[in-house]
């Protein structure tokens, strides 16, 4: 128990939290942008219900994501002082980048978007929330840009020891960045889909809100079947970007311990690195060049082609690894059976189906947790890839120290945390209401300006 060690722990225990609501919030900003569009076509009081319905989930989960996120950011200086000093050229303004630019620009329109039902135009209303899901992504892009430059670094030049940005073009649009970067949006929409669909089926199972339930099961259904494929496909390009920049990450995510041509596809195994073999494996041949090659007899590297030092943990990337690709292929015949039922008629009325539904609920974000954990641990021992260890990169603080910071999140965000899944949950729980009625443009309250005299209540009363 290192303070090195306790503080990986730390980080990945407030980035775990961290993660989650980030994801659900750009999905759900999304979401909200289809809503409204929608309204603006067809003014339906349910598409309105289901605007404001969605939008209060939305408010509670991006104050969750920003609380999350500024403890988050000071383990940068705290723990991970190395990584700062050395880094810090890089990791800095990109970081700077995403608070100038999303951050900015969510809160700007934010208060729009939440309050300015009444207040504003509709063009304007359906300005703000755009703009609010735009600085979802940009958040995103940013946030990659980084991370993905601490997996594949491009773009810099040691300088002492320091590294500062040579070309800052190579260094956001570094080789692993743009694969990640869809890969990750399309999670946080699959992520976001399957909670509206699990929250519809919900309803339907329990004889509520059954109108609204069958309209987000339709567009949960019709969303997930055309994005889990594209995921399939991100993913896949990712895996061949981490074989040809992180081979022996990607010996870790398959177990493979010499490098051979003509290797299977390990389905299940126990990884044994004291004696680097697996055991109880259970593997399809050829299918692993297939797949991470994408040639019948490709080679692929092991992991003895690496020093012990230089090596990965394997369990943590192997079983990670697998966990998010048997989630995702359950969500690709979630949305085949969906789709079947649909042409069949069925898809309301078949209870089994909706408690599928119900049941894959948090199955998105189980997915991107170990799929997050699979590329951050497989990158281990270096936090800068190839660059700066893990090692050379924390503070140099006592254990005991940061065992009672990890104590102390610990026990704030259970109490944080709680209450806002409860107060989230009481809002699913409620259900899409009655929304507030719009005002016509000439008929909307004016409200004085106290202390400047400006405006006029109509009735004082």
């Amino acid at each position: 128990m290192t303070a090195e060690f306790l503080s990986r722990i730390q980080f990945g225990f407030v980035m775990s939290f961290h993660i989650l609501f980030p994801a659900f919030t750009i999905g759900l900003a999304s979401w909200l942008v289809f809503l409204e569009a929608l309204w603006l076509r067809k003014r339906s009081d349910m598409l309105r219900d289901l605007y404001f319905f969605w939008m209060k989930v939305f408010a509670g989960s991006f104050g969750l994501g920003v609380v999350s996120g500024i403890v988050m950011s000071f383990q940068f200086g705290t723990n991970w002082a190395g990584l700062s000093t050395v880094a810090g050229n890089v990791l800095g303004p990109l970081l700077s980048y995403e608070v100038m630019t999303a951050f900015f620009l969510e809160a700007s329109f934010l208060g729009v978007m939440l309050f300015g039902w009444n207040r504003v135009g509709h063009r304007t209303h359906f300005l703000a929330t755009c703009m609010v899901a735009l600085g979802t992504l940009v958040s995103s892009f940013w946030i990659l840009a980084a991370n993905s430059w601490m997996q594949t670094p491009q773009g810099y030049t040691l300088v002492d020891g320091v590294i500062e940005a040579s070309d800052w073009w190579a260094a956001i649009f570094n080789p692993s960045f743009p694969t990640r970067l869809v890969h990750m949006v399309l999670a946080c929409f699959l992520s976001t889909a399957l909670v509206i669909g699990g929250v519809s089926a919900v309803y339907l199972l329990a004889g509520r809100w059954q109108d609204k339930a069958r309209l987000m099961l339709r567009c949960a259904l019709a969303f997930v079947a055309i994005v889990i494929p594209l995921q399939i496909i991100a993913g896949d390009l990712s895996g061949l970007v981490v074989r040809e920049y992180q081979p022996a990450k990607l010996a870790a995510i398959e177990a493979r311990w010499t490098t051979a041509h003509n290797v299977p596809l390990t389905l299940f195994a126990w990884p044994d690195e004291s004696a680097e073999r697996n055991v109880a494996a259970v593997d399809v041949p050829h299918l692993g060049s297939l797949i991470l090659t994408h040639s019948w007899s490709g080679e692929v590297k092991g992991l003895k082609d690496f020093p012990r030092a230089d090596r990965p943990p394997v369990a943590a990337p192997f079983f990670g690894f697998r966990v998010m690709v048997g989630l995702g292929l359950l969500m690709l015949a979630l949305a085949a059976v969906g789709l079947w039922l649909w042409w069949r008629g069925r898809v309301y009325a078949s209870r089994w189906y909706l408690h599928c539904w119900v049941a894959m609920m948090p199955a998105g974000f189980v997915a991107l947790l170990t799929g997050w954990y699979t590329a951050e641990i497989g990158r281990q021992p270096w936090v800068v890839y190839g660059v700066l260890r893990t090692a050379d990169a924390s503070s140099a603080v006592t254990a005991g120290a940061v065992a009672g910071s990890l104590v102390t999140y610990s026990v704030a965000y259970a109490i944080l945390f709680g209450f806002g899944s409860w107060y989230l949950l009481k809002v699913l729980r409620d259900g899409p209401g009655s929304a507030p009625q719009r005002f016509p443009r000439d008929m909307t309250p004016q409200r004085p300006l106290a202390g400047l005299g400006i405006g006029k209540e109509e009735n004082p009363s």
